[in-house]
């Protein structure tokens, strides 16, 4: 088998020949994997015979296509449209037409003679002419365009601002807001797990503040029947919410059924709520069962009081069902075959329950109505919630209001893949190459979209998720936004050594991300932490894309960056959810942690983390002294002695907020002073990672007054910065 063909045909299928990692070495890409992964494509490479083959169909496809699948242009410039017809058409007249997204139409004429040639190309004895067609800007919108000469030939227009979204008067306050994993907190009124109630008190306290945002991790929609599956980055949908974040009692449908009440406040359910309130983590299965269980009563009520025609919570809810279309129609039946089978992964299901489109499928819904309109019922109420929580955001003169998450990808069981199967690669996964953090590299276990189907669909699925995504959002932190322009993909059950960088077309997902941006008043963040490509930040900045900073990681010549030489055009933040807290660094709990647990490989390999974390401390010591923010007690040159207070957590924020950075986050966990991490990567069962829950309740943390006096510290240092800013410009 030819090397040398296989190079050439993974080339042109988007797989990158080799690549640099974080530490600066060189990995080819391996010639099994290439094969693997074109598979995985649809594109044949097993012999010389299918390379050739191949080679030969993606040169011609192309040129097969009358009009591509999907043309992306910017707002108010010329749309330029490949036109490819055979040479016998040549002198034929050509007439367009665009169905514009809200009704309307434009249409013109011209001559295919009077049209530049880009091009022919001859196949299997017909010569192809690729012309372009130049057509007037149009509104931004997702729009149609036919042409026609000899035949008619369609595709879907999508028109496009040339950046995300920003707020419009830059003048104002530097943005700052808190940051919370929602299920850790705990409050008085919760059943053992944060919830929607919660977020919304906790919008109304930080609004009290000043703060501009709240930002919180994914909400997607987790794996019912396998509730301690509970990490929000391993979703079985990005499309729909998770409805354990439901607060029970909020539902309209709890004031008026007596049974429901009742159910909630039986025994089973009610030392559910206590223990759960108790427990320094998520009982994900507790919590599971008392919810759903009193939401199934709910839901009961529900079609027994609101389904007829003309109740007004009958039509909202029909409205929404409409509205959601066959996305919820998949997802809900989805969830109501997870019940019938004894597990979530539908490739171990019948062949036919394997298949949406099936009529055995279509015959369980009609024969489960139901229980699909029960799940239905469970996003509806998410959907409620969550848009009240937005609304009292915006209602308080929060600038943004929620900011939200949105993971890179889903679990291979998940239901978005389910749903829509050709639009996955489910024989790859998702994952990063060696680094200082892991030397083997990652395997995430998700699975990666695939990008030749994407834009065969003319990125519906991207669309819909830019939509369910900057919902009720002010701001959406995009994880791995360097998927956008490649993606580190491995074979199924391979090590990631084995892994390769798979392009995705990075010029249309930001357009379509500003779109939508745009729509939704919803600035965007691209967290690209890790192995950044070339040039990948300064196509961010062009964009209105926000880079993530964070503390930990801006060094540069032996010391930490001082606030002014953060970009103006970043979200900064001391610290993440995969990362220690500011108390957890300093004391050095996230090295104890790894080192109990065996993350570290040898003793030297622990040492050598300490003494880097005492070097560590000390420059952050000498760069919070240089900004004047040294409590009066600590000396640089004893950092390893000094101990942890609180007062260092106050200086590191101040320090941040004195930044240009457009926005500030600051973790809930570091204002309550909390010493272990949400999450720790590299471990499974062995940490309680998405489970940890606060020390302290809402309650207790909004009655501090030293929590205030650190929030009302940082609030007047970003107005400071905002006025530094305005002088410089």
């Amino acid at each position: 088998m030819s090397d040398a063909s296989l190079d050439v045909l993974a080339d042109a299928a988007g797989i990158e020949a080799r690549y640099w990692d974080i530490q600066g070495r060189l990995h080819e890409r391996p010639p099994e994997t290439a094969r693997y992964l074109l598979r995985a494509l649809g594109i044949p490479a097993d012999s010389d015979a299918e390379i050739a083959a191949s080679l030969t169909v993606l040169e011609e496809e192309v040129w097969r296509e009358t009009l591509p699948p999907v043309i992306l242009a910017k707002e108010a410039s010329t749309i330029s449209v490949p036109l490819r017809v055979a040479a016998t058409t040549a002198a034929q007249s050509l007439r367009w037409l665009i169905d514009l997204e809200d009704g309307g139409r434009t249409a013109g004429e011209s001559r295919l003679q009077d049209l530049r040639v880009e091009a022919t190309k001859d196949i299997r004895g017909s010569t192809i002419v690729l012309h372009r067609l130049d057509l007037p800007s149009q509104p931004p919108g997702y729009h149609r365009l036919r042409v026609a000469s000899a035949g008619e030939a369609a595709t879907n227009l999508i028109i496009a601002p040339a950046r995300c979204h920003l707020p419009r008067d830059r003048s104002a306050p530097r943005l700052w807001g808190i940051s919370t994993q929602l299920y850790a907190i705990r409050s008085d009124k919760n059943w053992g797990i944060g919830d929607f109630g919660d977020l919304g008190a906790l919008t109304d306290w930080s609004a009290a503040f000043g703060a501009a945002l709240v930002g919180v991790n994914p909400f997607h929609a987790l794996f019912l029947d396998a509730p301690e599956s509970a990490s929000p980055y391993s979703p079985s949908s990005r499309l729909f919410l998770n409805p354990l974040y439901l607060d029970v009692t909020a539902i309209a449908d709890f004031a008026e059924s007596d049974a429901a009440r009742s159910l909630a406040n039986s025994s089973a359910v009610a030392e559910a709520r206590v223990a759960g309130r108790d427990s320094s983590v998520v009982n994900y299965s507790t919590v599971a069962a008392a919810k759903l269980a009193v939401i199934e009563e709910l839901h009961r009520h529900f079609r027994t009081m609101h389904a007829r025609e003309g109740d007004e919570r009958g039509r909202a809810f029909r409205h929404f069902v409409t509205a959601s279309g066959v996305n919820l129609d998949r997802f809900a039946t989805f969830q109501a075959l997870c019940e019938k089978f004894p597990t979530h992964d539908w490739t171990r299901w019948p062949d036919r329950c394997g298949d949406p489109n099936s009529g055995e499928v279509a015959r369980f819904t009609r024969d489960h109505e139901d229980r699909v309109s029960f799940y239905q019922y469970l996003q509806w109420q998410c959907e409620v919630q969550l848009g009240a929580v937005a609304a009292r955001a915006r209602a308080q003169g929060m600038r943004l209001g929620l900011y939200r998450d949105l993971a890179v990808g889903v679990d291979v069981s998940s239901s978005d893949h389910w749903a829509d199967r050709d639009c996955f690669l489910r024989d790859m996964r998702v994952g990063a190459p060696p680094d200082p953090f892991n030397e083997t590299g990652q395997e995430w276990g998700i699975i990666p979209l695939n990008p030749r189907h994407l834009r065969l669909a003319a990125y519906a699925h991207v669309v819909a998720l830019f939509q369910a995504n900057m919902r009720h959002a002010g701001a959406l932190r995009v994880d791995h936004v360097m998927g956008w322009q490649r993606l580190f993909v491995i074979p199924a059950g391979a090590s990631p050594v084995e892994g390769v960088y798979l392009r995705f077309p990075l010029d249309d997902l930001l357009l379509i991300a500003a779109l939508e941006s745009e729509r939704n008043q919803c600035v965007v963040i691209g967290e690209d932490l890790g192995t950044v490509p070339a040039g990948f930040r300064e196509r961010m900045t062009e964009a209105n894309l926000l880079s993530c900073r964070v503390l930990y990681f801006e060094q540069s010549h032996g010391r930490f960056r001082s606030p002014a030489e953060l970009p103006e055009l970043t979200a900064v933040s001391a610290t993440t959810h995969d990362l220690a807290t500011l108390q957890g660094y300093w004391t050095g709990e996230d090295i104890a942690v790894k080192a109990k647990l065996g993350i570290f490989k040898s003793a030297e390999e622990t040492d050598r983390a300490r003494a880097e974390r005492e070097r560590d401390k000390r420059l952050l010591i000498e760069a919070l002294g240089s900004e004047g923010l040294l409590p009066s007690d600590l000396q640089p040159t004893d950092a390893a002695n000094v101990p942890w207070s609180t007062e260092i957590a106050d200086a590191v924020h101040v320090y941040l907020a004195r930044s240009p950075a457009l926005l500030l986050t600051v973790q809930l966990d570091d204002l309550a002073n909390e010493r272990e991490q949400p999450n720790l990567p590299g471990t499974a069962s062995e940490y309680p990672n998405w489970r940890r829950r606060l020390d302290r309740t809402l309650e207790d943390i909004a009655a501090d007054p030293a929590i205030a006096h650190a929030i009302a510290m940082i609030e007047q240092a970003r107005r400071a910065s905002s006025q530094t800013v305005q002088q410089r410009r």
